[in-house]
């Protein structure tokens, strides 16, 4: 099968099983698993794919196929122009948590000093990342109640570098961080809850 051939494929499978942009995800997945920009499978549309290649895009396209986010499969997503790692430990970050994320680093460079902040409930550390990446004086602090969300965050931090500015804690709500810690800014985004999981009286 030539790289046309599975880019047709897959876009026809994707689209009957109501995936948006199934062109450009099949493409995706092909490039990722093809270890190459996606823009240079327009210039290698006759390349052939070995029989592991076949098999592995397969088994990607199946997985989209059943609504897998796209950004699980392929391990990261752009937040802020900054590739961060993700898996199904980690919520997906949404556009909108950009703009949060962009506000928090224009407040911390506002204050013309070195500022620290509390990213609670953190999860892939994409927000607590953005902040000490585009507020270089920052110093923050990252809590989360999963660990394994923090081993990401973690890994997230020491990709760009700036590990030795986030202090990363393990804690169900406040209840481990100390209270005499006082912050600039106190930011989060946390997993949206359907309005209709609440009672009238909790509204």
């Amino acid at each position: 099968m030539t790289v046309l051939e599975a880019i047709q494929k897959s876009t026809d499978f994707l689209a009957k099983k109501g995936v948006d942009s199934p062109r450009l995800q099949s493409e995706l997945l092909l490039a990722h698993i093809l270890e190459t920009p996606r823009l240079k499978l327009y210039l290698d549309f006759t390349r052939r794919l070995d029989e592991g290649q076949t098999t592995s895009f397969r088994d990607l396209i199946k997985r989209r196929g059943a609504r897998e986010p796209l950004q699980h499969i392929l391990g990261s997503t752009s937040f802020c122009g900054l590739e961060v790692a993700v898996n199904t430990k980690v919520l997906v970050p949404r556009p909108e948590t950009e703009l949060l994320a962009e506000h928090g680093w224009k407040y911390l460079k506002s204050l013309q000093r070195p500022g620290n902040f509390l990213d609670f409930g953190t999860g892939s550390g994409c927000i607590a990342v953005a902040l000490c990446h585009f507020a270089q004086d920052t110093q923050g602090w990252a809590l989360d109640k999963s660990e394994e969300a923090l081993q990401m965050a973690r890994a997230n931090a020491a990709k760009f570098q700036i590990a030795d500015r986030i202090n990363f804690l393990q804690s169900n709500g406040f209840e481990n961080l100390d209270p005499s810690l006082r912050f600039d800014l106190i930011i989060s985004n946390p997993p949206y809850i359907p309005t209709k999981t609440f009672s009238k009286k909790e509204i």
